[in-house]
């Protein structure tokens, strides 16, 4: 006993206490603002005598009117978990029955001879974001300074995930004024022989563009010249609107090899399952090092809990064809109010209305704007007088716009603009001196 009791005794001794300032991984030092933070340090800043409007974070799980029909989704983890069956440990790589039916969606509609995805080609992940970073780490070369092509503007987390691995990440533009294509000669002018990829999001977070066939073939066809992998962020994939369609970038594979992103949160409304997967569909063995690394790398991470893989099989069986009807339209409606909304404020330019996901980018007039120098300014003061959160362009490339997310009520969505036309028309009275 005595042994013990000095040892509690010296754990109580400051003569014992570490006083130094450990160090940390220098990456997450640094004083950077993410999406997630920036929302934090925003909301606190809301008008307390206004309900708070959220077009920020694109969750539409939050409102019951997209959940129309959605028991199918509580049925079956329900079920899942009634029966007991699934209360150990998943495989490293996702539960064969998860991956095979994850695989069996992603070839729905891929009529092109010799593509098709395998159960082994899926490896079911913690959400898209986990998909991110495991894609981003296989794909780093530890001996040299590998970099990865990243739309602008874009989704934070694969900066993020590029800084962590130490990956550059190169930005290419997205076109406004050609409806956010990707510019092509670009991306072959940032390539160079330690460039590992193409990163590619159809339908776009936060542009809201549907890529055309033709386009995708485009990018498809630089990539193979290249010799690069597309990195596929299909994570809303399926929600498009009016005559657009959307076409998985794997019926490309037979030109270039395609690494696949995708998950269930979205188009299920479910973004608090965390399910996601990667996948690759590679005809021609271009991926089969990195494939390998993938597998390596999952056995030595944890993936989505089972209880919800267990869900995967029955939720892609059924189409859910009225669930998923009414979320487009509800959609729709509210892309083509926000857009004839936005669109007659003075101090905004809106290059195209969105064709699918849930969000848009407009840009700010900040000259036309009293007391308004940027985006994030324009976001600040919005949010302290009017209580819209709204994510300013700078956090995902592109300053002095701003991301507008659209899945929220169409009722919320007006009474939004409604809040932010009279906020830009008092900006715009004091900047001419009228008040």
């Amino acid at each position: 006993m005595a042994p013990t009791t000095q040892v509690q005794e010296r754990k109580l001794d400051s003569n014992y206490a570490v006083t130094k300032a450990l160090k940390c991984n220098p990456v997450l030092s640094e004083n950077k603002i993410s999406i997630r933070g920036l929302v934090g340090g925003l909301l606190k800043k809301s008008n307390p005598g206004k309900q708070l409007i959220s077009l920020g974070v694109g969750d539409a799980a939050a409102y019951p009117c997209f959940r129309k029909g959605h028991e199918f989704a509580s049925e079956a983890i329900a079920a899942v978990g009634a029966s007991a069956q699934f209360d150990c440990y998943p495989p490293s790589h996702g539960c064969p029955a998860a991956r095979r039916a994850v695989a069996d969606y992603l070839s729905i509609g891929v009529t092109i001879p010799g593509i098709t995805v395998r159960e082994t080609d899926v490896f079911m992940m913690s959400g898209g974001t986990q998909a991110i970073q495991v894609c981003i780490a296989v794909l780093a070369r530890q001996h040299s300074r590998s970099n990865l092509l990243l739309p602008r503007p874009g989704f934070a987390p694969y900066e993020a995930a590029c800084e962590l691995f130490g990956v550059e990440p190169r930005y290419y533009d997205l076109v406004p004024q050609c409806g956010w294509e990707v510019d092509l000669a670009q991306v072959r002018n940032l390539t160079d022989s330690e460039t590992v990829g193409l990163v590619i999001i159809t339908p776009n977070n936060p542009c809201g563009v549907v890529y055309s066939v033709a386009h995708q073939l485009q990018i498809a066809e630089t990539a193979r010249d290249l010799g690069l992998p597309v990195i596929a962020d299909e994570v809303y994939g399926h929600m498009v609107f009016g005559s657009n369609k959307f076409v998985p970038m794997i019926s490309y594979a037979h030109v270039a090899p395609i690494i696949t992103i995708g998950a269930l949160s979205k188009r299920w409304m479910v973004p608090g399952w965390h399910l996601g997967w990667l996948a690759f569909t590679d005809p021609n063995g271009a991926l089969k090092k990195i494939r390998a690394a993938t597998e390596a790398l999952m056995n030595v991470t944890a993936g989505p809990a089972s209880i919800v893989q267990a869900t995967v099989p029955r939720i892609l069986s059924d189409p859910h064809q009225e669930f998923h009807r009414n979320v487009i339209r509800l959609l729709e409606s509210s892309a083509d109010m926000v857009y004839q909304r936005i669109s007659k404020i003075e101090t905004f330019y809106c290059p195209s209305r969105p064709q699918g996901s849930m969000f848009m980018m407009v840009e700010l007039n900040t000259k036309a704007l009293s007391g308004i120098r940027d985006d994030m300014e324009f976001a600040t003061e919005l949010i302290k007088e009017e209580s819209i959160l709204i994510i300013p362009g700078s956090v995902l490339g592109l300053k002095n716009w701003v991301r507008i997310f659209f899945g929220v009520p169409i009722e919320l969505l007006n009474e939004a603009c409604d809040r932010i036309e009279s906020f830009c028309k008092r900006r715009q009275l004091k900047a001419n001196g009228m008040i």
